[in-house]
């Protein structure tokens, strides 16, 4: 079964960031897509730009500058990963969590 693993972090501190903050958040995410692709896990996955550069639509087509919601957190990437069951996505999550940020675990839903 697919599941996401939504990433959510405050993006002022990934803004902020300095470049060797950056380069060791993106090996650790190396390490972690190796786990997956070892696993035979990995379906893909994608950082998100920043969210001042989101447009969101609502209904009747109106459109406004930034995310959907105004949070804390924001939702930064995602892995899409192959697992046998929730308790397997779980693992999955919570070695990505070690990495600092929090991840949502969230099914695909499969269309015949």
């Amino acid at each position: 079964m697919k599941y996401a693993l939504l990433i959510y972090q405050t993006e002022k501190d990934w803004a902020e960031a300095d470049e060797d903050q950056r380069r060791q958040a993106y090996e650790a995410h190396g390490r972690f897509a190796a786990l997956l692709k070892e696993r035979g896990a990995d379906r893909g996955g994608e950082e998100l730009a920043l969210t001042d550069t989101a447009t969101t639509i609502r209904s009747g087509g109106l459109l406004t500058d930034g995310p959907y919601a105004e949070t804390a957190e924001q939702l930064g990437g995602f892995y899409l990963v192959e697992a046998r069951d929730l308790d397997e996505a779980l693992e999955f999550g919570r070695a990505l969590a070690a990495l600092g940020d929090i991840v949502e675990v969230r099914p695909v839903v499969a269309y015949e």
